[in-house]
């Protein structure tokens, strides 16, 4: 099963401040964005990021109303991936993370006394995983692409129809301790700055932008991070 390290991750303040729920033209004291600099510096000279990313193709071999089965009698649940990947031939099991490293050093702020500086970093973590799905999906349809196929846009588990259950699934499809994920008792990934997802990939796939996805969230009119269209 493949894996891919040292993927470049180019992150900008503005991903950073939507992730403090700080989007959409917030206005942001200038000691903020200074030290969001700070810290973006320091992430790369320190090395915080250790971006990874563990992943499987899989044959579809069917599909009814409540799941897609796969090659190797395996199956992904929930009535989501039918209704949106119909056409799919193959499914991709993707699970990626930044590692272990910024997630600590955030901590220790915190246990430092300095909150903020705990809570930005935290914001370029989840930034930093945000950067790290579009290269994910660059990889895997560059694969796909001399085969005729094209890649869908990801699906995440816990979105509608497409249960948080399934995390365990992905989890074991492509191996992700071999990036060193796991998942806590509750479903959690661990670290916490990781994320696993699937790929619907054929002949025509469906893709949607972000702020499509945040549109159809049941979270839309409360969560201080959607993207809004433009």
């Amino acid at each position: 099963m493949p894996v891919i390290r040292d993927i470049p991750l180019s992150l900008k303040t503005r991903e950073v401040l939507r992730r403090q729920g700080l989007g959409g033209g917030a206005k942001v004291r200038p000691e903020i964005k200074d030290l969001i600099l700070e810290l973006l510096a320091s992430v790369k000279e320190t090395r915080l990021l250790e971006p990874a990313v563990a992943y499987e193709h899989y044959a579809v071999s069917g599909m009814n109303g409540s799941q897609m089965s796969l090659e190797g009698d395996k199956a992904i649940h929930g009535p989501l991936l039918p209704a949106i990947f119909p056409e799919a031939k193959e499914l991709a099991a993707v699970v990626g993370t930044i590692g272990p490293k910024l997630e600590k050093q955030a901590t220790d702020y915190f246990k430092q006394g300095e909150p903020m500086r705990g809570t930005l970093l935290d914001g370029i973590g989840s930034a930093a995983v945000d950067t790290l799905v579009p290269e994910v999906l660059k990889i895997i349809a560059g694969e796909v692409s001399s085969r005729g196929y094209e890649i869908s846009s990801p699906v995440n588990p816990g979105m509608p129809g497409f249960p948080m259950t399934e995390q365990w699934n992905l989890v074991e499809l492509v191996n992700a301790d071999e990036i060193g994920v796991s998942l806590t008792p509750s479903g959690i990934l661990v670290p916490r700055k990781s994320t696993s997802m699937v790929i619907g990939i054929g002949p025509k796939m469906t893709r949607w932008t972000q702020a499509e996805v945040c549109a159809r969230c049941s979270l839309r009119e409360t969560c201080h991070y959607r993207v809004q269209a433009q």
